[in-house]
């Protein structure tokens, strides 16, 4: 498995449900397309898969945050010496220099 750490808060869990419920909308809506056909085909249904994206992405804004992990934080730039942090740039010994006076 992952050493990845998985967040368990309910955004998270209800976000995690949009691939099973689009997949298992497709199955019902070609099912019902084989089994009654017609008015029932697929081009006739496939705005049902977009209600389910929009229903589910609804209910996950709505879910509260509490508990929520994020992600791996990176590395601080200002940090010296951590990796790829970007070295500072070098000051000029002589700042008037190269400006017009």
């Amino acid at each position: 498995m992952s050493d990845r750490i998985r967040c368990t808060c309910r955004r998270c869990t209800i976000r995690g449900l949009m691939g099973p419920a689009v997949i298992i909308t497709v199955g019902v809506l070609f099912l019902l397309d084989q089994m009654r056909g017609g008015y029932l085909s697929f081009a006739n249904t496939y705005p049902v898969i977009l209600i389910v994206i929009g229903a589910i992405s609804l209910a996950a804004a709505a879910a509260p945050a509490d508990g929520h992990i994020s992600g791996p934080v990176p590395p601080s730039a200002s940090a010296p010496g951590a990796p790829g942090a970007v070295p500072p740039a070098p000051q000029s010994q002589f700042p008037a220099q190269g400006q017009g006076q």
